[in-house]
């Protein structure tokens, strides 16, 4: 079973493609905390390249901006590519399957208690569209 579910915060604004047949890929970092801290007592952060497709793509793309806290649920993906040197090169990505808009940083720093902008799309929906990449 390959099954990922993170909650983190965007790490800036959400980028949005659109394929040559118009499919819409949203891409982001979601920077998650880890649950124990290291031996100085700091809390260590990971750093993880998620693709969203179809509609959820176009939810996230128009609806979210960096530090806002979002819950993908996906699978992991690696794969590999070619580099111009000619060099093999892996890329470990999470493939989201659906992505539920948690809550916003508002402008001050903190969090903000007004949800409407998120609850009008409650979860975003799920899609199944293969990886041309």
């Amino acid at each position: 079973m390959n099954k990922v579910i993170l909650m983190g915060r965007l790490t800036k604004d959400p980028d949005v493609k659109y394929t040559q047949t118009g499919k819409v890929v949203t891409q982001f970092t979601l920077a998650v905390d880890r649950p124990f801290k290291d031996a100085n007592g700091n809390k260590e952060t990971d750093f993880i390249p998620v693709v969203v497709w179809g509609k959820a793509a176009e939810l996230v793309g128009n609806s979210c901006q960096k530090g806002h806290r979002l819950l993908v649920d996906g699978r992991l993906q690696i794969r590999s590519y070619e580099a111009k040197d000619g060099s093999k090169r892996w890329v470990s990505e999470i493939i989201a399957n659906g992505v539920e808009f948690v809550e916003r940083k508002s402008d001050k720093g903190g969090t903000s208690g007004d949800k409407s902008e998120f609850e009008q799309f409650g979860h975003a929906v799920p899609f199944d569209e293969d990886i041309p990449f």
